[in-house]
Formats: C-alpha cells, sequence, structure tokens
C-alpha cells in the first residue's frame, strides 16, 4: 500500500493474534446469588441445570383452579357455578384436591392442587360471597371456558434438569445472574475480566483544575479511555499523567505490567524524531509502530512487555489527538480486550449495519479507509438512517461525543445523499 501504510485488517490480524485470554477462575455465589464484581464475566465452561424452573407445576395468575371439563360452554351469558372448597396462597402447600364441580381460590406462583388441570382468571370470575368462608358452601361464578393448561406454569416450562442453559463465552448480565440463581448454580468458571493500565503522557497535561501555563492543556483522553476501557467488560486501573521522563514512564510501565493483563497508552506513537513513550518502549518492550491507511488514527503502536513474572502483557499504544484515539481503540484495542476476557470471536467488535446517507459523506481519494462519526437513527422505513456530526477533524472531540456510530467510507468520493453505507452501531 502507498506510503508504507498498512491495511486496518492487517492492524487487526497483528493484535488480536498477540492477545490471550486470561485464565478461568471459580466465581462463588453468596447466599445464592453471584456478586457484582461477577457482572460482566464470560463463562468458560457451559452451565447444565440440576434442577427444573419451575420445580411444580403453578398457577400464571390469580384465580380459581379448576376442571377444565367441569367449565366447557361457561361465559358471561350463561356461567357456570362452581363450590369453592379451598385457597392455595405462594409458597404454601395444595392441601385440598380439586374434586368435580368444586373450584379452589389461588394465587400466582402457588403449587396447582391435585385433579385440577386449568386456572380460570380472576378477571373472568364473580364472587359476592365471603372470602374467608372455604368449605364448599359458598360458589364462584365462572364465565368464561378454559381449556386443559390454560393459566399453568408446568414443571421445567422454563428449564429441565440437564438443559444446558448457557454455554460457554455467555457474558454474565443481571439476567444470565438471576437465571443461575433459579437453577441452583452455586459457583461457575468465569475468564477473569482482565485489568488494563490506562495512562497519558506528557508534559503538557493538566488534571488538576489549576489555571493552564502556557502551551499547556486539559488531559482528556485518559478520563475517554477509562470509561472505554470498563464498558468493553474489562476493569480499567488509572495510572494518571506520566511526565515526559524516561525513567519515570519505565518505572511506571513495568509496575502496570506486574499488576495488570494489558496496557492502553495515548500519545507518543506518530512518527515524530523522539518522543519519551516511543524511546522507552522501543527499549523496554518488543513493539510494532503502525501507520493504517485509515483516517483518523493512523498512527498506531502495538506490542508486548514482559512483566515479572515472564508473562507478556500487551500494549496498546493510541495516538494523542482525541478523536483519534477514540477510533484507534474502538478499531484494535476493544476487540482484543474482548477477546481476553473470553468474549467469543462474534462478539468482538460492535455490531454493523448499512445504513442510508440523509447527507452526503464527503471525502477526497487519499488511498484511505476514513471512519466518519454520524448519528444514526431508525427511520419511517424501517432502515437506519445516518447524519454527519460535521467536525470530523481529529481533534474536535466535542462534536465527535454527540455521535453513536461510525460510517466507514471506503476511498474514492464519498457515500451521497441516499446512498447506502456501513456504519458501527457504538452500542454495547
Amino acid at each position: 500500500m502507498a506510503g508504507g501504510l498498512i491495511p486496518i485488517d492487517e492492524a487487526q490480524r497483528h493484535v488480536l493474534e498477540r492477545c490471550s485470554v486470561t485464565d478461568v477462575v471459580r466465581a462463588d455465589s453468596l447466599a445464592g446469588r453471584f456478586p457484582a464484581s461477577v457482572m460482566g464475566a464470560v463463562l468458560a465452561t457451559d452451565v447444565v441445570s440440576a434442577e427444573d424452573v419451575p420445580p411444580f407445576a403453578n398457577s400464571a395468575v390469580d384465580g380459581y383452579a379448576v376442571r377444565s371439563v367441569d367449565v366447557d360452554g361457561a361465559s358471561a351469558q350463561k356461567p357456570i357455578e362452581l363450590r369453592v372448597r379451598g385457597e392455595v396462597a405462594a409458597g404454601a402447600a395444595a392441601s385440598v384436591d380439586v374434586a368435580s364441580g368444586t373450584a379452589v381460590r389461588i394465587m400466582t406462583g402457588a403449587p396447582m392442587p391435585a385433579g385440577a388441570d386449568c386456572v380460570v382468571m380472576v378477571e373472568d370470575t364473580s364472587f359476592d360471597g365471603d372470602k374467608t368462608i372455604l368449605d364448599g358452601s359458598l360458589s364462584v361464578r365462572i364465565m368464561k371456558a378454559v381449556k386443559s393448561g390454560d393459566g399453568v406454569r408446568s414443571a421445567g416450562d422454563d428449564v429441565r434438569r440437564g438443559e444446558t442453559v448457557f454455554v460457554a463465552g455467555t457474558t454474565i448480565t443481571p439476567a444470565v445472574a438471576a437465571v443461575l440463581a433459579s437453577v441452583n448454580a452455586r459457583s461457575a468458571l468465569v475468564h477473569r475480566r482482565p485489568r488494563v493500565a490506562v495512562l497519558s503522557t506528557g508534559d503538557e497535561l493538566v488534571d488538576d483544575g489549576s489555571a493552564l501555563a502556557p502551551g499547556q492543556i486539559r488531559e482528556s483522553n485518559r478520563t475517554m479511555l477509562v470509561g472505554l476501557v470498563n464498558a468493553s467488560g474489562v476493569e480499567a486501573i488509572d495510572y494518571g499523567i506520566v511526565r515526559d521522563d524516561e525513567a519515570a514512564l519505565e518505572a511506571v510501565l513495568r509496575d502496570a505490567a506486574n499488576s495488570c493483563d494489558a496496557i492502553v497508552t495515548s500519545g507518543g506513537v506518530s512518527m515524530g524524531d523522539y518522543d519519551v513513550v516511543k524511546a522507552v518502549l522501543s527499549r523496554i518492550a518488543d513493539m510494532r509502530w503502525m501507520q493504517i491507511a485509515i483516517k483518523p488514527a493512523k498512527p498506531f503502536a502495538f506490542g508486548r512487555l514482559t512483566n515479572g513474572h515472564g508473562a507478556p502483557v500487551p500494549v496498546f499504544g493510541l495516538p494523542g489527538n482525541p478523536v483519534s484515539s477514540l477510533v484507534s481503540f474502538e478499531l484494535l484495542a476493544r476487540p482484543a480486550l474482548r477477546r481476553m476476557a473470553g468474549h467469543p470471536e462474534s462478539a468482538w467488535n460492535r455490531p454493523v449495519v448499512n445504513a442510508i446517507a440523509d447527507q452526503p459523506l464527503t471525502r477526497g481519494r487519499d488511498g484511505k479507509v476514513h471512519y466518519q462519526r454520524v448519528v444514526a437513527r431508525f427511520a419511517d422505513d424501517g432502515r437506519v438512517h445516518v447524519q454527519s456530526v460535521r467536525a470530523q477533524a481529529s481533534h474536535q472531540l466535542a462534536a465527535t461525543a454527540l455521535a453513536n456510530a461510525i460510517a466507514v467510507v471506503g476511498d474514492g468520493d464519498g457515500v451521497p445523499v441516499g446512498g447506502e453505507v456501513p456504519v458501527i452501531l457504538l452500542v454495547t
């Protein structure tokens, strides 16, 4: 490729091949519940249920447990009366049977009494007597016919004993954790969530709220990257700002390599003659300094720093311009971090859909793929439509911050109004 630029897929492949999945650990539930620290972790093995869920047939509604043959033909114009001879509440045992011509009042979740094969919703009944009298002397009017099985949750209706409820690679979300609790999974084997050191470098950076001296700027990349790392399902460790001092930077990097599973830096990866980041990483790590055929985020560095235990720790060197840093993270660091966390390949990247451009996405021919930040929405035609955030320069983060998608505009003259363009949806 012209100018020594490499294709984005080559850069992605180079990174992914050098990032290993974290080790497997056992996560134990506490009083039947998995702690918040497990949320976002990825299952390393399949989970097989040891129990039926629900464990017994129960009512799906508040109403009356009956025999379907006893209410056949019932209607509001021709109700059928059944003698009420008991009640079953949720959490109680069904101690009374339903015989011919009788009904048992039942609550949602309560076990089905013997003899009953369906439940009539309370809204389809009428009972005017004293609800405490359950000796069969009072009757309920059934005003709707129901079939066998109506209003009933069968045992194992959700999960059956011996069924695989989740396969390896499933992320533990709150809903997944709830299912694990429902099948009495007391522990689970998961991939340890990677710890990722995030740091910014440069004497010009300020983050303490003080007045800016000449040449200084407010640090923002680290704030953004810590959030992006955490949102990727891994754990960000904030290492702050490191000044332009080789000894200080080396000490921070070595500490991060000994404490974390990966390192993300921003700044110091361009083709300048000298930079502290480049000088230090070139000396202590096995690095590849890349110029990728994309805009923004052309400069990118990746390598591995051997820690004190002899293990290689991936280092992602992102460009210093904030928009470039964001795009570089999305295309190169995020998929690798998710791979390390144990996510299946289908979940490494964000979803991509074909969208319609409501405005022209202009660009010139330069041999690069342009990643233009856009706002995506569903339109009345059921398609995703996008509009540019306008300000597309690599330093203009304020405009990019409002984008919820990135349009992938191939080399050429851009995309006209009404044209189709693939977009990366910035959703989890």
